[in-house]
Parts: C-alpha cells; structure tokens; sequence
C-alpha cells in the first residue's frame, strides 16, 4: 500500500530524514518511533505532500506520488500531532463542514459522526464551541473527522495524546478492526507500553536514520532487551536513565534541604 524509498530532507544544515525506506502492508498497523528530533513527523508530512522531499521515491496505491499531488490524498486520513480546528463551530457543525470538503452525503456524515461519538464517549453540549472543548475532546473530534471518508490508510501523529485510558484502549481496538477491513494505519507514539501491545511492525529512527525494523519482539531481541522501553533506550543511546534519574532527584531535594535550613 505505502512504499517509502531513500527519503531525505534537510533544513538549512540539518538532515531531519536521511535515506529513510519502509513499506507499509494493507491490514497493517505500522509505527514511527523515536526521540524528539528523530524526523518522524517530517516523514509523514512528505507522506502527505505537505513538505517536498530533497530525494527519493513515495508510492502510494502502487501511484509514485509527486509533492503537489492531491488525488490521493482523499484515501488517506490524518490526525496531526496539534490541533488546527475552527474554534468558534460546534463539534457538529465542523464534522459537516468535513464531510462537505470530501463531498460526502451529509446522512452518512451524521451516522458516522454519531456511531464514533459514542464509541468514543463525546458528548458535547449542543451548544458548546471548540474553543470550550478539553484537550481530550478536540483530539476525539479530530480523529473522528479523519475516519469519514472511510480512507484505506490512516495516519495519526500522537494519537494518544490527552485521551483518557478508557478511551486509548477503544481506539485501539478499533484501529485493529480497521486493518481486519483491509486498511492500514502509520502512527507515531512515545507510548510505549502500547505500541508494544498494538504494532506489527515499527521503525526506530533518531537523527533521520532508521536504527531498526521489525515486530517489537524482533526489535527487543536485536536490542537484547526484555521491554521495548528497554530496546528503545538502548537503540537511541538513552544510557543510565536510573541513574542519572536518581542523581538529578538528590541533587534537587538536598538543595531544597539547604534552602529550608538557611
């Protein structure tokens, strides 16, 4: 479905992706992960045409896509890491005003806008803004107005970013029945424990390299490792965490000892 060959992309002296490739299979949930800075948000942005890649090849659908290119584009859904909503519409009318842009029957729109609600647990005053809406609910309202086009592939940058545990776990089970549907989901997270529980397969990167690709227990064995938290330290270089953890938490606390003693 999603091939990805020798990607690379600079910023003034900076390679945020360097000859970056992976392929992505229908009924496949597949992660980008990595430190801040690792270039994963850059690969998905040229993914979607948003940035212009300096070298390589994007495939899409068996289609090399082109950076300008919009047609394809309609089969891919995508929630951003940082909400861009218009705050002044209620949750409803800004699901219409979606389901417009992809020239959608407006019916179809409500049943699916209302079914993901529920599933999802939004439940907004009618007469509530976005402006109003917590951290949670513009993230529910946007990964809801990223499925109604029904796309074969979604895309979500930190999807689980101010959603309640309730909620990450049904969102988990329904990006699993998507893939059962033939679909593919691309994702990147620093949750863990949950992409352990989720993914197929991942992609490690930091600096714009890929460090390693596999399922997480591929992964934490090249890694030697016994949790993906673990495989992941190691992989990007995070050494002595403990540690250096426990030397920060001495210092601080003997500092404000001394301060209360003065």
């Amino acid at each position: 479905m999603l091939i990805v060959e020798n990607l690379a992309r600079s910023f003034g002296v900076t390679k945020a992706v360097d000859d970056l490739s992976f392929s992505v299979q229908p009924g496949e949930i597949f992660a980008l992960l990595g430190p801040n800075g690792a270039g994963k948000t850059t690969t998905i942005r040229m993914i979607l045409g948003m940035i212009k890649p300096d070298k390589g090849k994007i495939t899409f659908n068996g289609h090399p896509v082109a950076f300008g290119d919009v047609e394809y584009k309609a089969d891919i859904g995508y929630v951003p890491e940082t909400s861009h909503l218009y705050e002044n519409l209620r949750g409803e009318e800004y699901i219409k005003f979606i389901g417009n842009l992809y020239h959608l029957d407006p019916d179809r729109v409500m049943q699916t806008a209302t079914q993901m609600m529920a599933l999802l647990e939004l439940n907004p005053n009618g007469s509530q803004i976005i402006r109003e809406y917590s951290k949670g609910m513009r993230q529910k309202l946007m990964i809801i107005t990223a499925i109604l086009h029904n796309p074969s592939m979604i895309i979500l940058d930190e999807p689980f970013s101010g959603l309640d545990a309730n909620t990450v776990s049904v969102l988990k089970e329904f990006l699993r029945a998507e893939t059962r549907h033939g679909k593919a989901v691309v994702f990147c997270s620093h949750v863990l424990d949950v992409v352990e529980r989720l993914v197929d397969c991942m992609l490690v990167m930091k600096n714009g390299h890929a460090l390693a690709k596999g399922t997480p227990s591929e992964i934490m064995k090249q890694a030697n490792a016994q949790t993906l938290d673990q495989a992941f330290s190691f992989l990007t270089g995070a050494k002595n965490i403990t540690e250096r953890a426990d030397q920060n938490a001495r210092i601080i606390n003997s500092q404000s000892d001394r301060a209360a003693n003065e």
